[in-house]
């Protein structure tokens, strides 16, 4: 072993466990299998709302046609922590900590979307009115909060996640297989641990009013983007976004403003 390998050498049992919060707490083996399904699904240890869960998600969750979307209705109410007048919930969607998840009236979520409002110390998901989630979009928590303002579309097969707070708001367009990525970095200053096991840096993201983003758009964690802003298909946000911009590229770049 040359000098420089002595230096980062570490013996066994003092390297840091190369999980993440959530790998370790589902693969701890002093817990149940039963209780970490309790932690993914409902994130609650009552037996009778998993009961009340499984059978809602079981029997009426993949029931098709208008008789699905007619039972669903009322039977997703009771899981929920709030549901507006008029929503349409689609065929095979996942709920996870369903009780933290609140919508609006007049909202949409389509076939096999995902809202997961996953955590231990956050509020969850809430959805504004007349708001669409389109086919195969995931919502998904990471001890985040995720707010998306009225009337904004998401279509199909995007990615939203958050680990502290993801702020979307009214009238946003939001173009199919965008990601948008709230989840947060984790940090890479040592070489002598495994980056899985070091710090996450979490600063959250908010799009504001009027936005539009373009189809297969990336953001990544600690950006704001300015309202009434166009983000060109495919662009990769780095930085933040000024209100009234126009912006293409990876990275994007502003190109000219709209005022």
């Amino acid at each position: 072993m040359s000098e420089k390998d002595e230096k980062r050498y570490i013996p066994e049992g003092k390297i840091p466990q190369p999980k993440t919060e959530l790998q370790a707490s589902l693969t701890d083996a002093r817990k149940s299998a039963l209780k970490k399904y309790q932690e993914v699904t409902i994130g609650s240890p009552n037996i009778g709302f998993l009961i009340k869960y499984e059978l809602i998600m079981g029997i009426f969750g993949s029931l098709p046609g208008a008789l699905g979307l007619v039972l669903r209705r009322p039977l997703f109410r009771t899981l929920l922590g709030k549901v507006g007048s008029n929503v349409v919930f689609g065929r095979n969607i996942v709920l996870r900590h369903p009780q933290k998840i609140c919508l609006g009236n007049n909202v949409i979520i389509e076939d096999n979307s995902v809202l997961d409002a996953k955590g231990k110390d956050n509020k969850g998901i809430f959805i504004g009115d007349n708001v669409m989630i389109g086919r195969n979009s995931v919502l998904s928590c990471k001890d985040g909060d995720l707010i998306i303002g009225k009337n904004t579309n998401i279509a199909m097969n995007c990615f939203i996640q958050s680990a502290k707070n993801v702020n979307i708001g009214k009238n946003v367009l939001i173009a199919a297989y965008c990601y948008i990525i709230g989840g947060g970095d984790h940090a890479i200053s040592r070489t002598d641990i495994p980056i899985i096991a070091q710090e996450q840096i979490v600063k959250g993201i908010t799009i504001e009013d009027n936005v539009w983003l373009g189809a297969g758009v990336r953001v990544q964690d600690g950006i704001t983007i300015g309202r009434d802003s166009i983000i060109g298909a495919g662009a990769v946000v780095t930085k933040s976004i000024p209100e009234f911009s126009i912006a293409v590229g990876v990275p994007a770049k502003v190109i000219r403003k709209r005022k």
